[in-house]
């Protein structure tokens, strides 16, 4: 089996970004460091892809796209916009499923260390030091990143407003729908989107006077098993709340399957809302009242963003927001303020 820049560091107890700085003479890595990551080279009989190497100042026409996941529909829309725009520059795309800080670090060193391609697109839940780290020593390899955490300097950025739609929908509800109990299944505790949800819902809570007890926050992980998890122990609480905000329609779907299991009716019961507007959203039913995300276009700006960095050599740093809006489906009583139902 081939050595790799992960067997390497696995050794030699260093990042990834280490060795491969290591292996490239940089300036900022110690003699003694260079000298034992060498040494470990050897003794693995690594052998760099010179023939790669040699390609660097030639274009393969190819994007490397780095996704938490392949399946689902919001990862299909975003590798459906991305792929129309490198398309119509005559580039193809190659995908590439990460499920853990580690294999992400791992996909775009692949990517850019075998020189595979010619730019990367990163969908990553948290940007790492690490990650920093790895992206900055890509060299010329150009990336751009879709995360929502746009206060990152130095780096290329599609991010979505995470926070108005959040603030927005759970604004519209109390305000519409007299909600007044509302709790909230969080997404991954270190994924930025998720975090950003959080607190727009909690600044809706608070600009409308609302409290917010301990019990309606509960942790979940952005599917349908852990948004039934997550909503059963809701439901099993003695002071319950009137409206349950799914950080994402996944959870919501699975917070359907919790309702229907207690006996419980939507919205009759209790109030479902979700976040995205995927395609899930309105087959169940009743349809989801949710945050839409327009993810197709989220796709398009990243790879336009990058085919501009491929194109223009003096790019700078760019952060492009995309907006939300409200979808209205029939999850949430329709028991307007000051009026009968």
């Amino acid at each position: 089996m081939k050595t790799t820049i992960k067997d390497i560091a696995e050794k030699a107890n260093v990042s990834f970004a280490t060795v491969s700085r290591a292996l490239n003479n940089h300036p900022r890595i110690s003699s003694a460091t260079k000298e034992k990551i060498t040494k470990i080279a050897d003794e693995l009989n690594y052998k760099p892809n010179f023939n790669a190497r040699s390609l660097v100042k030639k274009e393969t026409k190819i994007i490397g796209l780095v996704l938490p996941e392949i399946q689902g529909d919001f990862f299909t829309e975003v590798i459906k916009g991305i792929d129309q725009v490198a398309h119509s520059g005559g580039y193809h795309v190659i995908v590439a499923s990460s499920h853990s800080e580690r294999s992400i670090a791992e996909s775009i060193m692949s990517f850019m260390g075998e020189s595979m391609v010619d730019g990367v697109i990163l969908m990553i839940p948290a940007i790492s030091d690490q990650l920093k780290e790895i992206i900055g020593v890509s060299g010329s390899t150009p990336v751009v990143i879709i995360n929502g955490n746009h206060e990152i300097e130095d780096f290329d950025i599609v991010y979505i407003d995470n926070f108005q739609g959040a603030y927005s929908i759970i604004d519209y509800i109390i305000k519409n729908y007299n909600y007044t109990k509302i709790a909230h299944i969080k997404g991954p505790l270190k994924n930025n989107d998720a975090l950003e949800r959080f607190e727009g819902f909690k600044a809706a809570l608070q600009d409308n006077g609302l409290e917010l007890p301990d019990e309606w926050i509960i942790n979940g992980d952005f599917n349908i098993k852990g948004g039934e998890i997550a909503c059963s122990r809701l439901l099993s609480l003695r002071n319950k709340p009137e409206v349950i905000f799914a950080g994402n329609d996944m959870m919501a779907a699975g917070c359907y399957r919790a309702i229907k299991t207690y006996g419980l009716s939507i919205p009759g019961d209790i109030g479902v809302v979700g976040f995205d507007h995927t395609f899930l959203s309105e087959l169940i039913s009743p349809p989801l009242t949710t945050v839409h995300i327009p993810i197709f276009e989220v796709g398009k700006k990243a790879a336009s963003l990058l085919l501009e960095k491929l194109k223009n050599k003096d790019h700078q740093p760019n952060q492009i927001k995309i907006s939300t809006g409200i979808i209205l489906g029939e999850s949430c009583r329709k028991k307007l303020v000051g009026k009968s139902a």
